[in-house]
């Protein structure tokens, strides 16, 4: 568990299927982070049992306030990168429902995560990818120090990648 000021990032629990679904059925929300939207709440279920569950790292984004799940961030697993890495880089990957954009939550949630890759990972450099058009995202990586790599394609996508090393 990562604490921060107005969040904290734990493990995702099956009880959060509502919550996941709330945010990521918006197709605002899922274009942009390249993955399919969400269409119920057992496929929710289900992306947290077979994906966050068993990622080590994979966090959910949960407001202090509420106790309610608004996004994720984590380190992206091994084999599903956007992008080629060395075997002391990771990815990191993130998003947050839309009610949330441009609050200053994801920043949050990154440089939380960046604190704990920093002092409790055997990790030396961290990576973002971004679809070319996700501004916000792009944006979130540079206000916590990534700078840009490169400009690349991934699947047809024209993409962006950030890279810090800790």
């Amino acid at each position: 568990m990562i604490e921060t000021k107005r969040l904290i990032l734990r493990k995702w629990r099956t009880d959060d299927a509502g919550a996941l679904f709330k945010y990521a059925s918006d197709k605002r929300v899922s274009e942009l982070a390249l993955w399919p939207c969400h269409d119920s709440i057992d496929m929710s279920r289900e992306v947290i049992e077979k994906i966050f569950a068993p990622a080590p790292h994979t966090f959910a984004m949960v407001l202090r306030d509420t106790d309610e799940p608004v996004g994720c961030i984590g380190l992206v697993p091994r084999g599903a990168e956007h992008h080629s890495f060395g075997m002391s880089e990771r990815e990191i990957g993130y998003w947050i429902g839309y009610p949330y954009w441009g609050k200053g939550l994801t920043t949050e949630a990154l440089e939380g995560l960046i604190d704990y890759c920093r002092h409790s990972l055997d990790i030396n450099t961290l990576m973002i990818t971004t679809d070319s058009r996700n501004v916000a995202s792009q944006r979130v990586a540079e206000k916590c120090g990534f700078r840009f790599m490169e400009l690349y394609d991934y699947d047809g996508i024209s993409s962006k990648a950030y890279c810090l090393n800790l």
